[in-house]
């Protein structure tokens, strides 16, 4: 399957911290994703683009903080990410980059 670009459209970067790195050990990696997408798009995004058969697909949205700048109220943005489980010997190293 090849990638087109709505599959980049739905997959926005991938998130690296301590707990997405310890989730990379059972074979999970985390994407910042679209907002709008759902699972069936995020499980077909991923194998396309990175040619890798996905086991399962698990989303949160974390709802954006209201924080205040020079005394005006403002809202940070929603953010949707996306651990998706690959299958076993299916491997993204997405420290380098594609």
């Amino acid at each position: 399957m090849s990638a087109d670009a709505k599959h980049y459209d739905v997959i926005r970067k991938p998130l690296i911290t301590e707990k997405t790195t310890m989730a990379s050990e059972n074979g999970a990696v985390v994407f910042e994703v679209a907002i709008d997408s759902n699972k069936p798009q995020i499980k077909e995004a991923v194998e396309a683009v990175f040619g890798v058969k996905v086991k399962a697909v698990n989303t949160t949205i974390t709802k954006g903080k209201v924080k205040r700048f020079r005394g005006q109220l403002g809202t940070r943005k929603d953010v949707k990410k996306a651990y998706v489980t690959l299958e076993e010997g299916n491997t993204i190293d997405v420290s380098t980059g594609l």
